[in-house]
């Protein structure tokens, strides 16, 4: 998606939200992207409100929601329940569900070896998500490799802890990251 990408230019921060106390700092922050790494089906629709009352343009990790299953049926949950902009998801058959109605959907890759490495990069050839996750996002190597592969934009995310480690990510090929460290939520 081409919004997508205009937004990760210009908003290479992306702020990843695990608690209230999160969902309550993000909302003052300069952030405009936020991934929703946590609630239930009994919160989501107030976190996602709150969110784009803000401003804020919203992703919600549909693995992470207590409650909701990830079929065709749970996507649709969350997409007339909290209508995020788009998902994020380890597994491939969220994405193309989420793909189905709608979503941008970013799917999140943890690459801890060659094999993982390896399946991401078909899996994403497969299912074309708009966006992938790169996890660790400080692994450089990996990211080079993976935007050799791969036709879209690249988020680092997972142990992204200092303005270096943000850099590092971005010259190594990423488009954006996402972090949990409020500090870094306002870097310019």
């Amino acid at each position: 998606m081409e919004k997508l990408e205009e937004w990760l230019i210009e908003n290479p921060v992306i702020a990843a939200i695990r608690n209230d106390e999160d969902l309550k700092n993000v909302i003052t922050s300069k952030v405009l992207i936020v991934f929703v790494l946590y609630g239930s089906i009994m919160t989501i629709k107030k976190i996602c409100e709150k969110l784009k009352e803000a401003g804020k343009v919203v992703f919600v990790h549909v693995d992470l929601i207590e409650g909701l299953k990830g079929d065709h049926t749970g996507m649709l949950f969350i997409k007339e329940c909290g209508q995020p902009y788009g998902i994020i998801s380890t597994r491939a058959t969220n994405i193309k569900n989420g793909k189905k109605l709608g979503f941008c959907a970013i799917q999140r890759i943890f690459a801890v070896d060659s094999l993982s490495l390896e399946t991401g990069i078909r899996n994403i050839q497969s299912v074309l998500p708009d966006a992938v996750e790169v996890m660790p996002g400080v692994a450089s190597k990996i990211i080079k490799k993976m935007g050799n592969e791969v036709k879209v934009p690249i988020i680092a995310g997972g142990l992204i802890e200092t303005k270096k480690d943000i850099m590092e990510s971005i010259s190594a090929g990423a488009m954006a990251i996402s972090t949990t460290k409020q500090e870094l939520w306002n870097l310019s």
